[in-house]
């Protein structure tokens, strides 16, 4: 995982865009209400979201322990 410790930039972007697009698509749904589409665009939201947040978490991932 040190491909997103180096490139930090690209992983704020990336951030940015899967959260821009992630609250868009839950606020979207929410208007839809009543309608099953709706429900449904917003759980993509909310996995857009839960994406951002993965990507955000990569680098500060376990590192494997090594043996003495």
């Amino acid at each position: 995982m040190e491909f997103w410790k180096e490139h930090a930039k690209l992983r704020v972007a990336v951030i940015a865009i899967l959260f821009a697009a992630g609250l868009a698509a839950t606020i979207y749904g929410w208007r839809l209400t009543g309608k099953m589409a709706g429900l449904g665009i917003m759980i993509a939201g909310v996995g857009l979201l839960v994406a951002a947040l993965w990507v955000y978490n990569i680098p500060f991932g376990r590192t494997p322990k090594k043996k003495p």
